[in-house]
């Protein structure tokens, strides 16, 4: 089925962000076609009337050039919370490099999370930018699942544009999610990735929303072995699995002279130390902190 590609105008893509790590979300694009199964962001489709499958269509979104960029000044502009700013449709359309344009020589610091090596393309842009920093997603080493999961880069070309951007000066970040219980190899991917990234981030699978059925579908026709568990964690909310996990990184980490910590949001750490290893399992805990009165 042909991808539906649309132009939409938008008064801003610049959003005030309720995530634990930002100021700012801005999502150049509406929809995704990396077609992850496991999206959250799928819920997206509620809002903007689509009838086609998550991955099948891409709203590119044009705005007014930003008049004050000035007043981003030190704030953390994400990109993005529901899009892949870098997904194959940037090659053509560039919106994420119009913004980064936009926001260039502001004093904003910048995130930008991604499952591509297409940012590659951008390293200079992104250099210019106070402690920018550039996460890519890796949730296996094993590329068949990868492919069964996504259509994104494959993960040696997620894992060598993080070597380039670490070498760079960039700070880097290993996002070790989603974690797919029984399948995921927390420690293998570490062990690749911790010589190339400042951090090192962890985040459970969580199943809610549509792709609930298509994961467990694919664990009962592709690891029935494993069905078991996933219902366990996913129909009866028992989270001993978390909670061994947990147990395990720490004591991997303690004998890999590796810094641990659970539900940081800080992410600020020296440029020149160990990846801080972050479990990062319970989103809402890192929320509720958020928003706690007494946070600073």
């Amino acid at each position: 089925m042909p991808v539906i590609v649309r132009d939409v105008a938008v008064k801003s893509v610049l959003t005030k962000s309720n995530l634990p790590v930002s100021d700012y979300s801005a999502n150049p694009y509406t929809g995704c076609l990396h077609a992850c199964k496991y999206c959250y962001a799928s819920f997206m489709k509620r809002f903007t009337n689509h009838p086609e499958e998550w991955g099948e269509f891409l709203d590119v979104k044009t705005w007014p050039e930003i008049k004050h960029p000035g007043k981003y000044a030190g704030k953390e502009v994400f990109l993005s919370s529901v899009t892949d700013p870098y997904q194959p449709a940037e090659k053509k359309y560039r919106r994420t490099r119009a913004l980064l344009e936009q926001l260039q020589g502001h004093n904003v610091k910048l995130s930008i999370a991604t499952k591509s090596d297409l940012v590659l393309r951008d390293l200079e842009l992104i250099r210019t930018f106070p402690d920018a920093r550039v996460s890519w997603s890796i949730n296996t080493l094993n590329e068949s699942f990868r492919a069964e999961m996504d259509r994104a880069a494959s993960i040696e070309r997620r894992l060598e544009a993080m070597r380039v951007f670490h070498e760079a000066g960039v700070r880097t970040t290993c996002f070790i999610s989603p974690i797919f219980p029984g399948i995921t190899d927390v420690p293998a991917i570490i062990g690749r990735a911790k010589g190339i990234c400042n951090l090192v981030w962890l985040e459970n699978l969580n199943l809610r929303g549509n792709f609930r059925g298509v994961i467990m579908s694919w664990i009962h026709e592709n690891r029935p072995e494993l069905e078991g568990l996933y219902h366990a964690i996913y129909t009866h909310k028992d989270m001993s699995y978390w909670n061994e996990l947990d147990m395990m990184m720490r004591d991997y980490c303690m004998s890999n002279g590796l810094p641990y910590v659970r539900n940081d949001d800080s992410m600020r750490r020296d440029f020149d130390a160990p990846p801080v290893v972050v479990n990062y399992f319970f989103h809402s805990e890192i929320v509720r902190h958020k928003k706690s009165p007494c946070r600073e």
